[in-house]
């Protein structure tokens, strides 16, 4: 075989429409992705040698460099070492991930909780745990893509339903009962793109109409919503109608990991069968102690500080915003109706290329957000994805403001001219 040669599966990565848009776009110096930062995550952070004002993290209460979250994952290194070197099975239990299931079953308030190494590893190891065979998984279209994946890897049928769509929710898992499969539910609470809530209230009803399990993934709820913090379902009143809550650290939490919260049934059989659990090191030492430093933090006085103030600085970017002009996406609708904003405020642009200029011009004026394009988000539907957390002021944000609207009137500019 000639050294040249090239498998049809090397070749077909040639044609890869997303390697081909990010290479030229690094080509010409314009790539948003793997920027790399020189300083911890702050409202500014030092990228390619400059402070840079980021609106692109999920860093949303803060906590990145809170002191008493350093100085857990501090102590923890410490204590117990750089790694884990082996599974949670073996050798790579310690006391802290213990500890931290148990804050979080308390926190949860179900009989039990289990830590998993990353976020994309809990909807994995939970779904594949629950659902098998002859099950029916229906995922909301939008989900995010560890959900999805969670389906495609068990042996149950995947099905999604329209976004937000109780109709259609209810559809599929009727159809599932006629046949006399059981359905299991996944769905986000804040969804990740354009910040949106799922009505759970109304998705738990529907659920137990058709003996259907629901499961919310809170990854970008979690730390924000609810009068405990938990997240969305807290906050729809449904917590007592959702039986399987997942998360991760790596937003409001500020480390790395994820976690289940439910029965122990549920969890000693992720203990046992759980894949994405069994089969991969445990998490860090460090990892572990920022993150139960930070759910205890999440749970004080302080914790409930923050929550209001990063909902208030979300509330702040997209009022100033509006006032500009500037095309947001609708914004969110809480149990009463009423609108309710997130972290998230997502400005659209359209066309990926378009976007990818948009978002370059963006970066040279000092602010850092963050591009999503197809396949994150429908074909030319891409948009600039902000993201405001408690430590930025009314000062930053009205900047950011201020750039965002003179780089889409640029933009325009430059579509009439063209």
């Amino acid at each position: 075989m000639p050294r040249n040669h090239k498998h049809q599966m090397m070749r077909r990565l040639q044609d890869n429409w997303s390697v081909k848009i990010v290479r030229a776009m690094q080509l010409e110096g314009k790539s948003p992705y793997f920027r790399a930062m020189q300083s911890a995550n702050s409202p500014r952070v030092d990228i390619d040698g400059a402070p840079r004002l980021m609106l692109g993290s999920n860093n949303y209460l803060g906590l990145a460099d809170h002191p008493l979250v350093i100085e857990g994952a501090r102590k923890a290194l410490e204590r117990f070492g750089a790694g884990s070197t082996g599974s949670r099975l073996l050798n790579g239990t310690i006391e802290l991930h213990l500890e931290l299931e148990a804050e979080i079953a308390d926190w949860y308030g179900t009989e039990a909780a289990i830590v998993f190494t990353t976020g994309h590893q809990a909807n994995l190891g939970t779904i594949g745990t629950l659902a098998g065979r002859g099950d029916v998984i229906v995922t909301d279209a939008d989900a995010h893509a560890s959900l999805h994946d969670a389906a495609k890897f068990t042996d149950a049928q995947a099905v999604r339903f329209r976004h937000n769509d109780v109709d259609s929710l209810a559809e599929k898992l009727a159809t599932a009962a006629k046949r006399g499969r059981p359905a299991l539910v996944a769905v986000d609470g804040v969804y990740s793109m354009e910040g949106d809530l799922a009505p759970v209230d109304r998705l738990a009803e529907i659920c137990l109409e058709h003996n259907a399990l629901l499961l919310v993934d809170e990854a970008h709820s979690v730390g924000v919503f609810g009068p405990n913090l938990t997240g969305v379902t807290e906050m729809y009143g449904a917590a007592d109608r959702t039986p399987l809550r997942t998360g991760t650290f790596s937003k409001s939490i500020a480390t790395v990991g994820g976690f289940a919260a439910g029965s122990h049934d549920l969890v000693d059989a992720i203990r046992t069968s759980g894949r994405s659990f069994l089969f991969t090191a445990a998490g860090v030492p460090a990892a572990v102690g920022g993150a139960l430093a930070a759910v205890r933090l999440i749970r004080s006085a302080e914790g409930q500080e923050r929550a209001e103030r990063c909902l208030a600085n979300g509330r702040f970017l997209r009022d100033s915003l509006i006032s500009l002009g500037v095309p947001l996406a609708d914004p969110a609708t809480g149990p009463d109706g009423a609108e309710i904003v997130t972290p998230i405020v997502p400005v659209i642009v359209g066309e990926s290329l378009r976007a990818f200029a948009t978002w370059h011009e963006l970066y040279q004026r000092g602010v850092f957000a963050a591009l999503a394009h197809y396949p994150a988000v429908p074909l030319d539907h891409a948009l600039l994805r902000l993201a405001v957390t408690a430590e930025h002021t009314f000062a930053d944000l009205e900047e950011a403001a201020e750039a965002v609207h003179a780089v889409l009137e640029l933009d325009t500019e430059r579509q009439l001219v063209a």
